[in-house]
């Protein structure tokens, strides 16, 4: 049977509807360029509204010392030597261009009584850069974009799933997809094309992601385009996640709670931080607390449902109520709990994907001509561990950069030539998975995935866990094939499974592959049989499909932020 496509044009299209994703499209329209942007989820709930923390700029409104240069320092030092120092400087110089955006269009950023924005500490920062809207400034900072693009009228469709990016000859043309709702079939013909569709973390059983985002989207279009990926090995765990319920596993409890004093206590009472880091305790750095309760569980004094207690009840209610209303309410609707009296079950989660699409430091093009990526489907920022704040002020430093070199390049493309072949492949692999009817079941093998990877590639790994990771994967990848899908009267919801499913089973490949080649331990990625950082290893591993990883050199950091590297105390800061 075939289904009618409907064509659509434009001179850059969009893929993501998050802040990243938006912040190109603004600054495609504002500059009068004929946009589109596609999202699967509504443009309103994108994954950027669950950052809570803040979004980090050297504007010095509270300490004056503060600079661009200390900026990258404390990124670079955090990073363990693994950010691009171009891309570090690009983000650091360009921070407080992407707050004033922000603050035109009508961000509510939280001020002093004079009328300075607030800044607060994070986790390891020299000085207080983190610009925030109490614990919901993600939320924020994606309404104010949303309103910004409404202003300009981006057309946005916020129910289109893209199966395939078209590419011919390594020069972009467009994408392929189709409605969640009416299964209508789209060929997107784009001169340039900007993927901004998220990171992988959802490949793993508990993950700060919600249901059917994060599944590694990103990764699949770009390598199926002959685009890279950098680093997928380096994920962040985030130490807090919600254990129940089952269906918002991994639901973060901001980092805040422990910034304003709560206590982390193993199934025995004990405050098992001192054990790991005796002077920062709870305020340590993200890696470190996810690997502190990642082995007290492992080791067995755990709670019965395999996490630890964080107790914020001996906080004045009034602390509770005004600095973490967003967690008080969490509680209270996921588990009627009452944090102000009782302590909440976490465990780590997976949090936030470090590595991504290999991008170049100036422009942010893959290597396949008319072809971007940003935000957390890109990499190069954030090397081995991510500093709290530094992914939101990413998405406008460097969406900004893109939308001006998408223009660039549409404006500059003498013609648009394409490809019927590369057409036909995403079609038929449509129309394929719409007419399985194997025996597996899609959500089935997307929860086997994510058992995998918890299993085998979770906060501390192994040759031999990655090996089986590795053996099961293949057998998965078999029953891949022998999916039956099913779509129905609630809509094509179906069908997006699969092809998140086909997304995961290729970031997971990449990301055990990447992590079996990184034999050393170096900030989030923990392996016990290699437990030293090896200078020799400061390289970016770069995965070009099964089996095919590349060791890339970074190159050196500049005098002027070595200098300033050093280490930072996380005493009396928040550490999102």
């Amino acid at each position: 049977m075939t289904h009618p496509e409907k064509q659509l044009a434009t001179s850059v299209l969009v893929i993501g509807t998050g802040g990243a994703g938006l912040r190109a499209a603004i600054e495609l329209a504002e500059r009068g360029v004929d946009t589109l942007v596609l999202g699967k989820r509504p443009r309103s709930d994108a994954h950027t509204t669950l950052a809570a923390g803040g979004i980090n700029a050297a504007l010095s409104t509270m300490d004056v010392e503060d600079s661009w240069q200390q900026h990258a320092a404390d990124t670079i030092k955090e990073s363990y030597l693994l950010a691009h120092p171009d891309i570090v400087r690009t983000v650091a110089e360009q921070g407080a261009r992407g707050i004033g955006d922000l603050e035109r269009w009508g961000m509510p950023f939280a001020r002093e009584d004079d009328g300075r924005i607030s800044q607060r500490f994070f986790g390891a920062h020299t000085y207080r850069r983190t610009a925030f809207a109490g614990d919901y400034t993600g939320l924020e900072i994606q309404r104010t974009l949303v309103n910004r693009a409404a202003q300009l009228k981006v057309p946005v469709l916020d129910t289109c799933y893209v199966t395939r990016i078209l590419v011919r000859d390594n020069v972009v043309f467009g994408a392929y997809g189709f409605d969640l709702e009416t299964g209508q079939r789209y060929v997107i013909h784009a001169d340039a094309v900007v993927l901004a569709a998220g990171g992988h973390t959802r490949i793993w059983r508990r993950t700060s992601s919600r249901r059917d985002e994060n599944t590694g989207d990103s990764f699949r279009l770009a390598v199926l385009a002959g685009g890279r990926i950098r680093d997928p090995e380096l994920v962040q765990f985030h130490p807090s996640g919600l254990i129940e319920p089952e269906n918002a596993a991994g639901t973060l409890v901001s980092e805040a709670a422990r910034g304003e004093g709560g206590i982390l206590r193993n199934a025995d009472g004990e405050r098992f931080m001192a054990r790991y880091d005796p002077e920062r305790l709870e305020l340590s750095t993200r890696d470190r607390v996810a690997l502190a309760a990642f082995t007290e569980i492992k080791e067995g004094r755990g709670t019965p449902r395999g996490g630890v207690w964080l107790d914020v009840s001996h906080l004045p209610r009034e602390t509770i109520m005004s600095r973490l209303p967003r967690v008080y309410q969490t509680l209270l609707e996921l588990q009627m709990l009452d944090i102000t009296r009782e302590p909440i079950e976490i465990a780590p989660t997976a949090h936030y994907s470090m590595g991504g699409v290999w991008v170049r430091p100036e422009d942010h093009g893959t290597g396949v001509d008319g072809l971007y990526a940003i935000g957390e489907a890109s990499s190069g920022l954030h090397g081995a561990n991510r500093l709290g704040g530094n992914s939101l002020i990413e998405l406008l430093v460097y969406g900004r950069i893109v939308g001006e070199d998408a223009a660039r390049y549409s404006a500059e493309l003498p013609a648009q030539r394409r490809s019927r072949e590369a057409l036909a492949e995403a079609r038929a692999e449509v129309d394929e998975l719409l007419a399985a009817d194997g025996p597996e079941n899609v959500r089935a093998l997307q929860r086997a995935v994510r058992d995998t990877m918890t299993e085998h590639a979770g906060v501390v790994r192994d040759e031999t866990g990655l090996r089986k990771g590795l053996a099961e994967l293949d057998e998965l990848e078999e029953r891949i094939t022998q999916v039956g899908v099913h779509p129905d009267l609630a809509g094509y919801g179906d069908l997006a499974h699969a092809f998140d499913l086909k997304a995961s089973a290729l970031a997971a490949r990449a990301t055990l592959e990447a992590a079996l080649a990184r034999t050393e331990t170096r900030g989030c990625h923990n392996r016990a049989d290699f437990p030293e950082l090896d200078p020799a290893q400061r390289v970016n591993l770069v995965w070009a499909g099964p089996g095919r990883i590349e060791r890339e050199e970074l190159p050196p950091v500049p005098d002027e932020i070595t200098a300033l590297m050093r280490e930072v105390s996380s005493e009396g800061k928040l550490v999102e």
